[in-house]
């Protein structure tokens, strides 16, 4: 089967479980977004897909076409790359297809079991994407940085690199700011001096404090003191 029939067969596969609600509700999440590519699958039901797609003969033929036509496929792609179990080819896979992100929910969804194992030299796969230009490609280093190295793999010099980033791109500095509000949980005396010492832009340093006082892993103690290191807008 060609790369073309393979592409059209998908598509109708994905049609075939099209919520047009669904579509409507995701649709206004991603501004970035042309409401035109996005069809309508609901998350569990695309996994489910992806995980009876990857066990077929035509995943090389699906992975090998870029950019895709809609939001789901590209979504398919990362469910897809999940499922690549040699490490080397895991990371050409992503390196191939992380340009064609162009939106927050595709970058986040993709959880890399097959790195787990490589976590001493996948960091710096993931310190190459966080200083690239690209900023999906950047929030899905810093993601990458948030996912797996902020318990035992953690390391100083870690948001250090979060912190450096300079840009002016909302979905970078959100996921900069979850990133140092998801880091107060798990290295709490290791980050409060970048609040303290108002290391971060304005924008990210109040974020940051917003989003740790929603977070249930933060204690009482800790939101009242964040509060008291809210910076007023210049």
């Amino acid at each position: 089967m060609s790369s073309r029939e393979v592409i059209e067969n998908v598509q109708a596969d994905l049609f075939a479980i099209q919520d047009l609600a669904y579509r409507d509700f995701q649709a206004k999440l991603m501004p970035t977004v042309n409401k035109e590519t996005v069809i309508g699958v609901r998350t569990p039901s695309l996994r489910a897909y992806a995980k009876k797609f990857g066990k077929t003969d035509n995943v090389s033929a699906f992975l090998e076409v870029l950019p895709h036509k809609y939001y789901e496929e590209n979504n398919l792609h990362g469910l897809l790359i999940e499922q690549i179990k040699a490490y080397p080819s895991c990371i050409a896979a992503l390196d191939r297809f992380l340009p064609y992100i162009d939106n927050w929910a595709t970058c986040d969804m993709i959880a890399l079991r097959t790195v787990k194992k490589h976590l001493d030299i996948f960091i710096q796969e993931v310190c190459r994407w966080i200083a690239s230009d690209h900023p999906y490609i950047v929030r899905f280093g810093i993601g990458m940085l948030m996912r797996y190295y902020l318990d035992e793999q953690f390391k100083p010099e870690y948001p250090k690199k979060v912190a450096e980033v300079k840009s002016d791109e909302y979905y970078v500095n959100m996921m900069r700011a979850w990133y140092f509000a998801t880091a107060l949980a798990k290295q709490y005396d290791q980050i409060i001096p970048y609040l303290e010492e108002k290391r971060l832009d304005t924008w990210t340093h109040n974020k940051t404090i917003q989003k740790a006082i929603e977070s249930y892993r933060i204690t009482p103690e800790q939101k009242s003191y964040l509060r008291t290191l809210r910076v007023k807008k210049q």
